[in-house]
């Protein structure tokens, strides 16, 4: 009998989650998980969230969870992203956020975002030779979100700190101009959201990239904007505490 409940548990457990977790559903929010259709109560569930598992798993949504104050993000399976050549877990309650832009132009509607999105993919992909697009999130101008290699994934944007931080990063160059009031308020939603799902750790420390490597990232007018939020902290190198155990930290993050 014990046997049969161990066995009936394993099928009910939540499956490794692809987009379904961060799938805002309009009326549940985001509370998915790949799950049998047998196992999902009302049958309350969505297609094509699921892309790794077989086709009687589905990305299940749960009327009585409770909603996080979570903004919404185009998953990956919404933006058309190739599927990850490998992925390594990630930790949660994450002790930094690095902020990033791509450099080049911005995107202002959400079809014009996710042609760069592919682009940002396919270079990081088919010219650096990465397994993924690198980032974690990146955030347009039209004030979306969309969906890098996402919470649950070790990014390859920050030397040292892929497996210690979430990166985000805004489409476009800011040297000269931060990103418009859409796009920040978003990365801000992110961020929160991120702390509000046990993602970023509630004393996390605020990162540009150019604190932790040589770079300009993420431009000297956004860098500017981000050392007056919350949870910037003044570099002090003897206290960080690199990890380059994780694959792709020897590959330094080259923004485009």
């Amino acid at each position: 009998m014990l046997f049969l409940l161990i066995i009936t548990a394993a099928f009910v457990t939540s499956i490794a989650g692809d987009s379904c977790e961060s799938y805002a559903h309009p009326t549940y929010g985001r509370t998915g998980r790949c799950i049998k259709t047998s196992d999902c109560p009302n049958s309350l569930f969505i297609s094509n969230l699921c892309e790794s598992q077989p086709a009687n798993i589905k990305c299940c949504f749960s009327p009585s969870a409770p909603t996080l104050n979570c903004p919404s993000i185009v998953s990956r399976s919404e933006w058309g992203a190739r599927a990850a050549k490998s992925t390594t877990g990630m930790a949660k309650s994450l002790p930094y956020v690095v902020i990033h832009h791509t450099t080049g132009g911005t995107c202002a509607a959400k079809s014009a975002c996710i042609v760069k999105m592919k682009g940002f993919q396919n270079y990081h992909m088919d010219s650096n030779g990465w397994v993924d697009i690198g980032y974690s999130f990146l955030v347009g101008e039209d004030g979306n979100i969309y969906e890098g290699r996402g919470w649950t994934y070790v990014g390859a944007h920050t030397y040292g700190y892929n497996s210690q931080s979430i990166g985000i990063s805004v489409i476009g160059d800011y040297m000269s101009q931060k990103p418009n009031s859409a796009a920040l308020n978003s990365v801000k939603a992110l961020i929160e959201c991120g702390i509000s799902r046990g993602y970023i750790s509630s004393t996390y420390t605020l990162r540009g990239h150019r604190d932790l490597d040589s770079t300009s990232c993420p431009g000297n007018a956004f860098y500017n904007e981000i050392k007056t939020w919350t949870n910037y902290r003044s570099l002090v190198r003897s206290n960080m505490s690199p990890q380059f155990n994780v694959p792709e930290d020897y590959l330094v993050m080259q923004d485009m």
